[in-house]
């Protein structure tokens, strides 16, 4: 029953809230902005959580190294005349010679909590630092792609992002 309710949770709050928060990020919002906007009551942890698999779907975000041009599987459903379901492997290219990423490995570095890397988060703007701090990042470097956030925190970087 537990696990019922908060899948049941999760799909009010994605139906809710989780295509505005698609939308708002894509456009490049904070999370705090994203939060103001709405009009649901959602935590700023759920938005960044929304924004981290929107990112993830998107190829903004990228757990592995970029390729310049990769092939990209996925499954469509389909149903026959006697209403079996199969799933059918479509590929599709994807050219990302035009995107830059960076190395980021924020997870591994909230995680030590070093004086050094606190410092530098603090000297972030805040909707910056809300984005290092709430966003899920794994203890492994991710890739991200390079936009107008991510410029503004490489300038602060130091050694804690690199290409």
């Amino acid at each position: 029953m537990k696990e019922f309710n908060k899948a049941l949770g999760n799909f009010i709050n994605d139906a809710a809230a989780g295509g505005a928060v698609r939308h708002l990020a894509d456009l490049g919002y904070s999370i705090s902005k994203i939060a103001d906007e709405i009009n649901y009551p959602i935590s700023k942890e759920k938005i960044a959580q929304y924004m981290w698999e929107h990112f993830l779907n998107t190829g903004k975000i990228s757990l592995e190294e970029p390729q310049p041009v990769h092939e990209k599987a996925s499954f469509i459903k389909e149903q026959d005349e006697f209403g079996r379901i199969s799933f059918r492997r479509v590929t599709e290219t994807v050219d990302n010679s035009d995107k830059e990423y960076v190395q980021c490995e924020f997870g591994k570095e909230l995680y030590k909590k070093t004086s050094e890397f606190t410092e530098w988060l603090e000297s972030l703007e805040p909707e910056d630092r809300e984005y290092i701090q709430l966003m899920p990042w794994p203890l492994n470097a991710v890739y991200h792609e390079v936009d107008e956030r991510i410029n503004r925190i490489v300038l602060k970087k130091g050694q804690y992002v690199h290409k």
